[in-house]
């Protein structure tokens, strides 16, 4: 079971996101709960959002995967980030599931030290 960090500002995407994540058997994790951002697997970010750009900075230098869910295409600077998945919303669940399952998969198969 992995531990899913989510960050989108609409409560009602992030019900969703959560039902997706427990339905994998994956637990979801609420990016404004004050340890939020320890022992993760995995984040769901809105890089369109500010506090969604920073969390993505700051897990990118900890090599956190992270899958950018957002209303807008993709730019360049949000590219530099190193996403798994960049998914336009609205997007089909199935979507959401496989790229959430392959970067935990590519996660898994990484050695121990991290290194790539």
């Amino acid at each position: 079971m992995a531990r899913v960090l989510i960050c989108e500002p609409h409560d009602d995407i992030t019900a969703l996101l959560e039902l997706v994540i427990r339905r994998l058997g994956h637990e979801p994790v609420d990016y404004r709960r004050d340890d939020a951002t320890t022992d993760i697997d995995i984040a769901i970010l809105e890089p369109g959002e500010p506090v969604g750009r920073e969390l993505a900075h700051s897990l990118r230098g900890r090599c956190v995967p992270m899958l950018f869910t957002s209303i807008y295409p993709p730019g360049s600077e949000t590219l530099e980030l190193g996403p798994a998945a960049y998914l336009v919303k609205p997007f089909p669940l199935y979507a959401l599931e496989r790229a959430l399952q392959r970067a935990l998969a590519v996660t898994a198969a990484r050695p121990a030290d991290g290194s790539r």
